[in-house]
C-alpha cells in the first residue's frame, strides 16, 4: 500500500482510539453520577453522547471510504473491519452510559439499599473490563483481550446475584419500587457494557491472529 494510505490508516486508528477514550470518560461520569447523586454530571453524560454519535458516523464513513478507494487486503483489511466493528460497540457503550445517567437523575438524593455495594462492584468491574478492552485494542494485544473475555463471566455471575437480592428487597419494601426499577436498569446497562467490551476484545483477537472466537464456549 502507498505511504499516503498508511498515513490515512494511522490517523483513522488514532481517531478511533480518541473516541474510545471519550466513551470511557462517559462511563466514569455516569457511574459517579449514580453514587454521588450528581444531576449535573448525569446531564453532562447525556449531552456528550452527541459527540460520540458524530464520531461514530465519521469513523464509519472513513472506513468505507478507505475500503472503496484502496481495496486493502490482509492485515490492513482486518484492521479496517475491526475499527468498524469496535466503533459500533463503543457507540453502544456510550448509549448504555447515557441510560445510566438518565436513571441516576431519577434516584433519591440519598438512596440506600443493601445491594449498593454489589452495584458499586458491578460498576467497578464494568469500567475495568472496558478499560482493559480498550487497552488491548490500542496495543493489538490478543493475550490481554483473552483475559477480558474471561472476565465477562464474573460480571454475569455478579449481575445474576444482584438481581436475586434486589427482587427479595423489592418484595419486602414495595413502596420503593420506582427506585428499585432504576437501580435494576443501571445494573442491566453495566452488564451490557461488559458484553460490548467483550465484543471489542474478541475483535482484537481477530485483528491480531485472524481467528474468529465469537460464540465459542469459555469452558
Amino acid at each position: 500500500m502507498t505511504t499516503h494510505f498508511v498515513h490515512l490508516l494511522d490517523e483513522l486508528r488514532r481517531r478511533a482510539l480518541r473516541m474510545a477514550s471519550l466513551v470511557e470518560d462517559m462511563l466514569q461520569e455516569a457511574c459517579d453520577a449514580v453514587f454521588s447523586a450528581d444531576e449535573s454530571l448525569a446531564n453532562r453524560v447525556v449531552v456528550r453522547d452527541r459527540d460520540v454519535d458524530s464520531e461514530e458516523v465519521q469513523v464509519e464513513a472513513e472506513v468505507i471510504r478507505l475500503l472503496a478507494l484502496y481495496q486493502p487486503v490482509g492485515s490492513d483489511l482486518r484492521l479496517l473491519c475491526t475499527i468498524l466493528k469496535v466503533n459500533n460497540d463503543l457507540e453502544r457503550v456510550a448509549d448504555c452510559a447515557v441510560n445510566i445517567g438518565e436513571r441516576a437523575r431519577h434516584l433519591p438524593l440519598h438512596f440506600d439499599t443493601p445491594q449498593l455495594n454489589e452495584l458499586r462492584r458491578m460498576a467497578d468491574l464494568a469500567r475495568q473490563i472496558l478499560r482493559d478492552a480498550v487497552q488491548a485494542y490500542a496495543n493489538e494485544d490478543p493475550s490481554a483481550a483473552a483475559r477480558v473475555v474471561s472476565a465477562d463471566d464474573t460480571v454475569d455471575a455478579l449481575y445474576g446475584q444482584f438481581i436475586r437480592h434486589l427482587i427479595d428487597e423489592a418484595s419486602a419494601a414495595p413502596d420503593g419500587m420506582a427506585a428499585h426499577l432504576d437501580i435494576l436498569s443501571i445494573a442491566k446497562n453495566l452488564e451490557r457494557i461488559a458484553d460490548h467490551a467483550t465484543n471489542v476484545a474478541e475483535d482484537v483477537i481477530y485483528l491480531a491472529t485472524g481467528k474468529i472466537v465469537r460464540h465459542q464456549s469459555s469452558t
